[in-house]
């Protein structure tokens, strides 16, 4: 590796010879990177932390104490193909959480958006695609193949089936365990999950007008209350809320599922 003016990197850490690294980087005491990671502008490892594989992490993206990223995705078909792992810039990646890269079959990518914050013991497994500001408590896991969209918020101790999607600005509550679908800006909580209602609280705390609120409400009930069909529900969706950008969030997604909605 070649020596980069401000680059901060413990004696006892190990650094790959291929690290590219920016600007500002810090790199802990007895931290491990390896040799295809590139670390962005001001990114710190923290002390004892992993990372390896083709890794790459965003500018002032902060990796904590014995973080593991880009390991082996624990996959039974793996075979050491070269698959990556993507974080944005402006994360915190708490201490022991753990990231593990793709597979040929989910595409070959796990990604972390853009300021998000993965509390002490997450997990975010393989294939993966968590957006951009999402929130998981500690010790809350994502099976293989999930999608978080932007602004979820995922409670601590809560399990995420593979192949399940959770829709931007929606929140699930602390110890649940979500085998389905969760639509935008609702909230869900239970084993199995069900839908407590509208993520008010979240859309309000995130500036939503009250007339947005008003219009996710609506389609709220139109979808899961009202007893209609799916396809009943979204033709009165596209037909009340042309111009709803919330809802229209919400029908994409509901036109989209292939495993089904907790209700």
């Amino acid at each position: 590796m070649t020596a980069i003016p401000g680059v901060d990197i413990h004696e006892t850490a190990v650094v790959g010879a291929g690290t590219r690294m920016g600007q500002g980087v810090r790199v802990g005491a007895y931290a491990v990177v390896g040799p295809n990671v590139v670390l962005d502008d001001e990114v710190e490892i923290g002390p004892h932390a992993v990372i390896d594989g083709h890794t790459s992490v965003g500018k002032r993206t902060r990796i904590f104490s014995f973080a593991s990223v880009g390991l082996d995705p624990q996959d039974i078909h793996y075979r050491g193909e070269p698959t990556r792992v993507e974080i944005g810039d402006d994360c915190q990646i708490r201490e022991f959480v753990s990231i593990n890269r793709g597979t040929e079959s989910g595409g070959g990518l796990t990604r972390v958006g853009n300021g998000c914050m993965l509390m002490a013991y997450t997990h975010v497994a393989h294939d993966c695609r968590v957006g951009n500001r999402v929130v998981m408590a500690n010790g809350a896991t994502l099976a293989g193949h999930v999608e978080i969209q932007d602004y979820a918020v995922i409670g601590g101790l809560t399990a995420i089936h593979q192949f399940a999607r959770i829709g931007r600005n929606a929140f699930i509550g602390g110890a649940s365990a979500v085998s389905m679908d969760v639509v935008p800006f609702l909230s869900a909580a239970g084993n199995r999950a069900r839908l407590m209602g509208v993520n008010v609280v979240g859309l309000r705390r995130s500036g939503f007008s009250e007339e947005s609120i008003a219009a996710i409400r609506q389609a709220h009930r139109i979808v899961f209350r009202a007893n209609l069909r799916l396809e009943q529900a979204i033709e009165e969706l596209e037909k009340k809320f042309a111009a709803t950008f919330e809802v229209q969030c919400m029908l994409e997604f509901l036109q989209t599922g292939q495993r089904g909605f907790c209700r």
